[in-house]
């Protein structure tokens, strides 16, 4: 699998387009010591893309109930591209091939076009990496390439290491609670304190797999074993925070995403506040993601 490594003095990034447009590693050296920032990904394979460091969410993020919804008097029904899982999970690209569109030292530009399937709208994905000595920038794209109105979202899904002491600070408003599935059931206050980010989450007391709302857009990782911390910066339309802490895994997600989960059945039923957007064709949604560590 052809690989890109980018470099920024300390600061390295490897990314696996092939791999369903991921990251491989990112990680920073600081005089003799070196900080992986995300989860490495040791032997990357196109058919395992979530043991990557990252992968982006486009067009939807997070699930979509049993796969089926109806938009603009279209009934759609997509692949269960997760099983056992009985709903369809996290949209196409990370399970596609992206194209490398543009390399140099310390930025790549990578592409995915999708042509209509069961996810009845053709549409172009893009993600920018910019590595810099003191940080990383994701800008997204997704563009609806069909003659329709098509149902649009966009995420980063991020994997970090975890330590027995390792936190998430991020300013919060409400949780949506979720069934044996994962899927929302009832949007409410944050709680118990333990699980509440905006008060700070200890990664080892709680096991989390929710979306938060209200989220300012900014989150806080500390690994105190190490003294490393790193801030998460996002941009509009991505005001939603998901969290995910299972138990006894090496690994935690902290994804900043533009909607809630199965956002196009909720809004479907009435909600208003769920994130759901409409791309016109030729219409693009664009954000960015920045990874900021601090030594």
């Amino acid at each position: 699998m052809d690989l890109i490594t980018l470099r920024a003095d300390g600061a390295g990034l490897i990314l696996a387009p092939a791999a369903g447009g991921a990251v491989v590693r990112y990680w920073l050296d600081h005089g003799a010591a070196t900080s992986e920032l995300l989860r490495p990904w040791a032997a990357p394979r196109s058919d395992e893309p979530l043991e990557a460091a990252a992968i982006p969410l486009v067009p939807y993020s997070n699930r979509i109930r049993a796969g089926r919804f109806s938009f603009h008097g279209r009934d759609v029904r997509l692949p269960l591209n997760r099983p056992p899982e009985r709903h369809s999970i996290h949209g196409h690209g990370w399970q596609a091939a992206w194209r490398p569109l543009e390399v140099r030292a310390h930025e790549a530009l990578v592409e995915y076009r999708h042509a209509a399937d069961a996810w009845p709208w053709a549409y172009r994905a893009t993600q920018r990496f910019t590595l810099a000595p003191t940080s990383l920038s994701i800008a997204l794209t997704l563009r609806n390439e069909s003659a329709a109105s098509m149902p649009a979202g966009l995420g980063w899904h991020p994997y970090f290491p975890r330590t027995p002491r390792t936190t998430i600070t991020a300013e919060v408003q409400a949780i949506w609670l979720t069934d044996d599935e994962i899927m929302p059931t009832t949007l409410a206050p944050p709680r118990p304190a333990a699980a509440d980010p905006s008060r700070g989450v200890a990664v080892d007391a709680v096991a989390l797999d929710n979306c938060f709302v209200g989220w300012r857009r900014r989150a806080l990782i500390e690994w105190p074993e190490s003294g490393m911390r790193l801030v998460m910066a996002a941009e509009p339309p991505l005001d939603f925070l998901v969290v995910y802490t299972p138990a006894g895994r090496a690994f935690f997600c902290v994804e900043p995403v533009s909607h809630v989960t199965d956002a196009v059945n909720l809004a479907a039923a009435g909600r208003t506040d769920t994130g759901f957007r409409i791309l016109e064709p030729g219409e693009t949604l664009r954000t960015a993601v920045t990874l900021t560590p601090e030594p």
